[in-house]
């Protein structure tokens, strides 16, 4: 039978996976492994019990992402309209592929990306179906737009990460997209001049 992990080991792989992704942003995916043990607070020994290796880490870290995004939909739902929690989620969703775009070169090179792609792919398509059924019922969104739709949409978001001003211009374009998709008022509603 398992055991189950201690409350300061869970701790202390929360603290790495939060160091991680702090250095992976300064230094990318190939930042020093002791730096993020210092950075955590912790020795390289517990790093290394943890995740044995660097793609070990950068997958956690990517599943970890993925998880974030995903629960952060309930938290939106319940604080937000729900077409104004679809547009915060896709502000979130700029942010997670800020990370991705991040961690994707040593995805790929371990050989991770794969197996954890496909998983996240599925998780968050079902997470923006959820928040696009939920807007729609309520009127926010216009009854004929669908997750495919936006799905589409979306795709575009991820073009050109590389480029310097990607995340302002990706901004923009989840406003763009909620314009488009947002119920609008009938013409005869319409303040006259």
């Amino acid at each position: 039978m398992t055991r189950k992990p201690r409350a300061d080991s869970l701790r202390n792989r929360e603290r790495l996976l939060a160091a991680a992704k702090t250095a992976f942003g300064a230094h990318g995916a190939e930042a020093p492994l002791e730096d993020i043990a210092r950075r955590a607070g912790l020795g390289i020994g517990t790093l290394y019990r943890h995740f044995p290796t660097r793609a070990a880490m950068v997958a956690a870290v990517y599943e970890r992402e993925t998880a974030q995004l995903a629960d952060s939909a309930d938290h939106l739902l319940a604080t937000l309209q729900p077409d104004q929690a679809l547009e915060a989620w896709l502000h979130l969703l700029v942010d997670y592929l800020a990370t991705k775009r991040m961690l994707a070169p040593a995805l790929t090179t371990a050989g991770e990306g794969v197996r954890i792609h496909s998983p996240a792919t599925a998780t968050l398509g079902g997470v923006l179906d959820r928040l696009i059924e939920t807007a729609r019922a309520d009127g926010g969104i216009q009854p004929e737009i669908e997750t495919a739709d936006v799905g589409r949409l979306l795709a575009g978001l991820s073009q050109g990460t590389e480029r310097q001003g990607w995340e302002d211009s990706a901004r923009r374009l989840v406003g763009v997209i909620m314009s488009g998709i947002r119920r609008r008022a009938p013409a005869s509603a319409l303040p006259q001049d």
